[in-house]
């Protein structure tokens, strides 16, 4: 297979590289490094079958290029992250949005394969749980910027399913929930890397709102066998599939979880949505999947407790900022997924 990763330089996009490039898979990436880094791919760079380009997706000529020497085309590319969507709604929109609709008018042109990576955020504040794929979505108002993330990830699915039916490509949708794991950055609001790296600085570990929000947290290379099943499956084209873990804790829970396996005495400060976000900010208090549909077809099952999970983020992060990790080869194994 040939593979085009559109955010390939990303947390998740980098994963996928290393899966497929071991796998015996071409691999392409395209990033533009705004939220990516160069180092996430550094160990690739050289191999056989590994290319990069440092340009958007926006540039069609090139994506056209690319699009057009690929077998299947992971759309990663995305704004992501909390504070960067409630910092700059407009960029969000017309990064998430335009660029799938460069990426599908491409594909469109050979009927190349797309898989969209879109996001358990477009359940919004539904409380029909757990969530379903064949669910209603329920947002909130237009005047609260934090919606415009899902929004424009819900038309990103809205386009990609109707360029399979009106078109004939071929579009698989995944909406993942809250991957996690080595590379990951806090730097834009993930709360996982962010309550890491507070817990191993001994900083005050922040939790925003009252703790009591609930997410289930996925291993990424959970998330890398899921898309590289669904590519490959001809009865996911045309389909919608979450890919999660189904494990709720609450994020105070979780602050302490990481207290204790980093051994911080960090203390643990609850900071109010409004100071965080701005005023009028809204959360979901729960996220959790239901992962009947994609187990069916693919027999998709998470693979990594959290407490796993977490150690071995933990000793990357200890690792990459020259301290002892605890256990590496706990580390080690658990990254190879």
């Amino acid at each position: 297979m040939r593979a085009l990763i559109t955010g390939g330089a990303g947390f998740i996009g980098s994963h996928l590289a290393d899966g497929l490039l071991a796998a015996g898979h071409e691999v392409n990436i395209l990033d533009d490094l705004s939220t990516g880094a160069i180092e996430n791919v550094d160990p690739l760079i050289g191999k056989a079958g590994f290319r990069y380009w440092i340009d958007s997706v926006m540039n069609e000529p090139l994506l056209a290029e690319l699009v057009d020497r690929a077998d299947v085309v992971f759309h990663l590319a995305a704004a992501v992250g909390v504070q960067l969507i409630v910092d700059r709604p407009t960029h969000t929109i017309e990064t998430n949005v335009g660029g799938t609709e460069a990426v599908l008018r491409q594909a469109a042109k050979k009927k190349k394969k797309v898989v969209i990576a879109s996001t358990s955020e477009v359940y919004g504040k539904s409380m029909d749980l757990p969530f379903r794929e064949d669910a209603d979505l329920v947002l909130g108002a237009t005047s609260r910027h934090r919606w415009a993330y899902a929004c424009s990830k819900m038309l990103d699915e809205f386009l990609g399913l109707a360029t399979h039916r009106e078109k004939g490509v071929p579009v698989v949708v995944v909406r993942l929930f809250n991957t996690i794991g080595p590379r990951q950055t806090g730097r834009y609001g993930m709360v996982v890397p962010r309550f890491v790296e507070q817990a191993l600085r001994g900083e005050p570990i922040t939790i925003y709102g009252d703790g009591r929000q609930s997410r289930s947290f996925t291993w990424v290379g959970d998330v890398v066998r899921a898309l590289t099943l669904l590519a490959t499956e001809p009865r996911a084209v045309g389909e919608v599939f979450n890919v999660g873990h189904g494990a709720e804790i609450t994020i105070a829970e979780l602050a302490e979880e990481i207290r204790r396996l980093t051994g911080s005495t960090s203390p643990l400060i609850r900071v109010p949505y409004e100071r965080a976000y701005g005023p009028g900010f809204e959360d979901m208090p729960r996220r959790v999947p239901d992962l009947t549909k994609i187990r069916r077809l693919i027999g998709y099952v998470p693979s990594v407790a959290l407490p796993v999970m977490l150690q071995a983020i933990i000793d990357d992060a200890r690792l990459r900022h020259g301290l002892e990790a605890s256990d590496p080869a706990l580390h080690f194994a658990a990254a190879g997924g």
